[in-house]
């Protein structure tokens, strides 16, 4: 149901931000000042170990610095907890003491219609559970226990059976009075105008119950005992309570292990996943039965920024590990990445848990290679490099997988990264000796880029590549926007502007990692201390090790003359420039974007429109660039002039 402004706002007024998240954090007492309103602490959405998420009282809204998530009193409940809006908006407004307006009746019966079905999941999940104790169930129990899932872990997981009758669970379910059209809409019977008596659709299986992030169960996974089945693994159809690409098998469970873990594993089933989670890593999850969806990827990126894929080591394994690589490639963003663990050949995480133990998996998770790794390794196993024509065509397939990088920022690091590699693959810049490319020389002498399922003996060795060359060790400068240095510098050698500008630095989309450290700890320190000044910004920035970069970035803002960012600049000046260049900030992202969704109009339908409107942008984005807004008496304060940027 829709909801008014003013109803809303009601309730944040009355409910101090700080009294919801609180529940299901730990303030930082040494960051936290509880009489401003004022809290820090580890984020709850991803694993931290230092408290990077802030939540304000006076504005009612929190904000973690590492993961990005933000909102209200409402987007924690619906983020954290899985609450729908409406059920957020209605428990709050019971704390508040708010009335809560009239209720929409087509809205409240279609909730309660999706009540009594998860009701109905309930009822057949408890009848699975007795009908795996059951004589009927003793083949079933055979089959865990093989699989080391004895009473207890039965009991955790609540695993069930189905039995071979075609009737029994619609029976029961009838017998306690659940309507035949509500076991259809759960996907529990299979029926249809071609069909003349509804069935069971799950027959002689293991049940593997699914449920969603708030527990409840919604769906099924079965898994055949008779090797006459015509799948092994059999799921829920899509319901209203179930679409398999928008959950994660123990999903809810692991959800809550992966603060302490400080990352999320996913595996390719649901006994790995049980098999995981008894033997201490209760932060594991899998795919409900088809290959990562990118809305699934996107759910372990709410949880984890790297999150460990973790696949069998077999020929299908390393197949599904590379077809998660191009899917997490396309979707990748600023510090949300994959790793890659790949198992021993023939093993599953069950298997080498069973026959070697949980240290054993430890050190396969430890050894998650990152995905430019994983990427590397799939274009060059076994592939020979001896001719300049195959080297070329190498060198066109990675530019065109660096091309399906939507983030401009990471395409043009994975463009870098990929030329560097293949410098040192082919031994260009070597002195004399052979040139043989790295990866046709294996230690077994067979050649290939390395052994086992396709894995390299050993990674490249480090070198210095050109983007080393020009980093601020080697060339004193920062490689970033000078816009965005504009922007960080202002706030770290006037930190009064913090106080009235703390979201919107706070929010600011930076590209480079090293000024978004900066601004990462400017904020904290900001937050700590409302009333610190430059001079004792500077101290406690040079004390947390940001004294090398200052100086460059100092240096880098006088000899491009940007004044109104130093320190020597009026307040008033700092802050009329901070603004200017934050409005044209925001200006350049979003033609950026437009041009982007331009190109690709212009791809799909080469019209003279289209080509205008990118040509209209192109010439927008050229013209903002080294230039700022003008303001009246703008460097009056300063004893100086407007100098662009």
């Amino acid at each position: 149901m829709r909801f008014s402004p003013s109803f809303l706002d009601e309730i944040r007024a009355r409910l101090p931000i700080s009294s919801i998240v609180g529940r299901r954090v730990t303030w930082d007492r040494r960051k936290s000042q509880p009489q401003k309103g004022d809290f820090w602490a580890c984020c709850p959405f991803h694993g931290e170990k230092s408290p990077s998420f802030h939540a304000e009282d006076r504005k009612g809204r929190f904000h973690c610095f590492g993961c990005g998530e933000s909102g209200d009193h409402f987007t924690f409940l619906t983020k954290l907890e899985g609450l729908s809006f409406p059920e957020a908006v209605e428990r709050l407004a019971m704390e508040a003491g708010v009335p809560m307006p009239a209720r929409d009746v087509h809205a409240e019966e279609e909730e309660r219609k999706r009540a009594s079905l998860h009701e109905v999941m309930e009822l057949a999940c408890r009848f699975f559970e007795e009908g795996l104790q059951s004589r009927d169930g003793a083949s079933a129990r055979g089959y865990l226990n093989g699989r080391d899932l004895g009473p207890d872990i039965q009991r955790r997981f609540r695993l069930g059976y189905a039995r071979q009758s075609r009737n029994a669970l619609k029976e029961h379910l009838a017998s306690k009075g659940v309507p035949h059209e509500d076991m259809v809409a759960t996907g529990l019977l299979i029926s249809g105008e071609d069909i003349p008596v509804s069935y069971d659709r799950f027959r002689d299986r293991v049940m593997f119950p699914i449920t969603d992030f708030r527990g409840r169960i919604v769906a099924f996974g079965g898994r055949a005992l008779s090797p006459d089945a015509q799948a092994k693994y059999l799921n829920s159809p899509e319901t209203v309570l179930f679409r398999k690409g928008d959950l994660l098998y123990n999903g809810f469970e692991a959800r809550k292990s992966v603060q302490s873990a400080g990352t999320l594993i996913t595996v390719e089933g649901y006994v790995d996943v049980i098999a995981m989670a008894t033997a201490g890593f209760g932060h594991t999850v899998a795919p409900l039965g088809t290959a990562l969806t990118e809305r699934q990827l996107d759910l372990l990126w709410r949880m984890t920024p790297e999150p460990i894929l973790c696949f069998d080591g077999d020929k299908a394994g390393l197949r599904a590990a590379y077809r998660a690589a191009d899917l997490a490639l396309a979707a990748l963003k600023p510090g949300k990445t994959v790793r890659f663990a790949l198992l021993p050949e023939g093993q599953d995480p069950d298997d080498l848990i069973r026959s070697s133990g949980r240290e054993a998996m430890a050190q396969v998770l430890a050894a998650a290679r990152p995905l430019f790794d994983m990427v590397w390794m799939r274009e060059t196993d076994g592939g020979g490099f001896e001719t300049p024509e195959r080297r070329a065509a190498l060198d066109a397939r990675l530019r065109d997988i660096a091309r399906s990088v939507a983030d401009e920022s990471i395409r043009h690091h994975y463009e870098q990264a990929f030329a560097e590699r293949a410098r040192e693959f082919f031994g260009y810049g070597q002195k004399g000796g052979n040139r043989q490319p790295r990866g046709e020389r294996r230690q077994d002498g067979r050649g290939g880029a390395g052994g086992g399922a396709g894995r390299p003996q050993r990674q490249p060795p480090p070198i210095i590549s050109e983007s080393l060359k020009r980093s601020t060790t080697l060339s004193g400068r920062v490689q970033a926007p000078l816009r965005e240095v504009v922007l960080v510098m202002t706030m770290a050698n006037h930190p009064n502007l913090a106080a009235d500008h703390f979201d919107e630095f706070a929010q600011i989309e930076l590209t480079n990692r090293e000024l978004d450290s900066l601004r990462t700890q400017i904020l904290e320190i900001a937050a700590e201390d409302p009333h610190i000044d430059g001079g004792g910004l500077r101290s406690r920035l040079l004390s947390a090790r940001f004294g090398d970069l200052l100086d460059k970035l100092d240096l880098q803002l006088e000899r491009c003359g940007n004044w109104q960012a130093r320190a020597d600049a009026a307040d008033r000046d700092a802050a009329d420039g901070w603004m200017q260049a934050l409005t044209l900030h925001r200006k350049a992202r979003t033609l950026h974007k437009e041009l982007k969704d331009a190109e690709a109009a212009l791809a799909t339908d080469p019209s003279d429109a289209n080509l205008a409107k990118m040509i209209d942008i192109q010439n927008q984005m050229a013209n903002s660039d080294g230039t700022e807004a003008l303001i009246e008496g703008f460097g009056i304060s300063s004893g100086r002039r407007l100098q662009s940027m």
